[in-house]
């Protein structure tokens, strides 16, 4: 009995086993013909390593990214090129840097060249003549008389010319000396006075400028201005010649072009008060130099003559006059003479500007001042520029006034 309960059993499990082993191998073959359905683990259609469209020479397409800053940018930037392997090339020499600009300062040609230039139709005058004398070869009473009108022309003036002539016969000289002993004759007459400027040894120094309207003052008083910059002084402008509004305004013009200081009042207004508080202002401020523009009507007129003498004496009450500068036109001849003895009495002439000489065969006038008057040329306008004011060199001058042929 127990026997057979054991076979039932065993019967039984082997059955049961049987079963199981048969549903679970059946299930395998049933799944296995469903098509697939893309499950979520199954990798995509698309090569992952190649974009879809993307030719096949082409590199991957790089995945975007968002808009750059400017620090993104400096990070982000393609590196240089690789250098090819091996020995490294040289790096290509660079062009060389043109060398760094100089400052390049105004070339201005030398004192005698522009006193050359200025004395053209002056030099003309006296060297035709030498030129006519010294081939005749003999220098008779003749050839004097044509060395005296050819001195009087270029207006060297009754006086000097006389003195010349007397000096030069009494060296018993041959026709081809006499250009030479010309030279050295006025030389001596031009260099026996100090031509420098005066300034004063403590506080301003005050320039009165004096001088005919028309003679060029108030741009000779611009170029002297400009001279003292140059040399490192400090300068200020007073506009005392306020009878004449048009002379105010164009002393401005040149005051404001050069960063200079000026003092003003109204037309008509005292010139004394002007030269007063310019006077002031040198002294508030430390100026070197107060330049005063004075009044320039005819020399004839009397009472201009004691409104100059009274800019003087009010300038002088606080500061010391140095110079007393006379703005002659070389383009009038003998009738500067007649201004420069007129203003000498009322100012006290201290030297002569001459103006205009690039325009006149008579550039003699300045022999004629010295050896008349006594008074020394200190400066010579050659030309309208700026600069074109010249310290007075007597053997310069004379080189170029007088030409000695050949």
């Amino acid at each position: 009995m127990t026997l057979i309960i054991l076979f039932v059993v065993a019967a039984a499990v082997l059955a049961a086993a049987t079963v199981g082993a048969a549903l679970l191998v059946g299930r395998r073959p049933t799944a296995a013909p469903a098509p697939p359905k893309a499950p979520p683990t199954a990798p995509p259609k698309a090569p992952p390593t190649a974009p879809p469209k993307a030719p096949p020479t082409a590199p991957p397409k790089a995945p975007p990214r968002p808009t750059p800053t400017p620090e993104a940018e400096a990070v982000e930037a393609p590196p240089a090129p690789l250098a090819p392997a091996g020995p490294a090339a040289p790096a290509p020499e660079a062009p060389p840097a043109p060398p760094p600009v100089p400052e390049v300062e105004e070339v201005r040609p030398g004192v005698a060249a522009r006193f050359l230039r200025s004395l053209t139709r002056s030099r003309a005058v006296l060297g035709e003549r030498l030129g006519a004398i010294m081939s005749r070869g003999r220098l008779d009473d003749e050839a004097w008389g044509d060395v005296e009108e050819a001195l009087i022309r270029a207006d060297v003036g009754v006086a000097a010319t006389d003195a010349i002539l007397e000096s030069l016969r009494r060296q018993k000289l041959r026709p081809e000396e006499l250009g030479a002993a010309l030279r050295a004759e006025l030389v001596s007459i031009l260099d026996r006075t100090d031509r420098t400027f005066i300034y004063a040894a403590k506080g301003p120094s005050v320039w009165l400028i004096a001088g005919v309207n028309g003679t060029g003052k108030t741009t000779s008083i611009a170029k002297l201005a400009k001279m003292l910059q140059t040399e490192g002084k400090t300068v200020v402008l007073a506009a005392a010649d306020t009878f004449r509004a048009a002379a105010i305004d164009q002393l401005g013009t040149w005051a404001e072009r050069l960063g200079i200081h000026m003092i003003r009042h109204g037309p008509g207004a005292d010139p004394g008060a002007v030269v007063f508080d310019a006077v002031d202002y040198a002294l508030a401020k430390s100026i070197d130099v107060v330049i005063v523009d004075t009044a320039g009507r005819l020399h004839t007129k009397s009472p201009l003559m004691d409104e100059l003498k009274k800019i003087r004496r009010i300038a002088e009450r606080k500061a010391e006059v140095t110079e007393a500068l006379l703005v002659l036109d070389a383009t009038v001849g003998q009738n500067g003479i007649a201004q420069a003895r007129t203003f000498g009495e009322a100012v006290q002439v201290t030297g002569v500007v001459l103006t205009k000489l690039d325009g006149s065969a008579r550039g003699g006038i300045v022999v004629a001042v010295q050896e008349e008057l006594g008074i020394p040329v200190k400066a010579v306008g050659v030309g309208e520029a700026m600069g074109d004011l010249e310290l007075f060199d007597p053997k310069a001058f004379v080189e170029a006034l007088v030409d000695v042929p050949d």
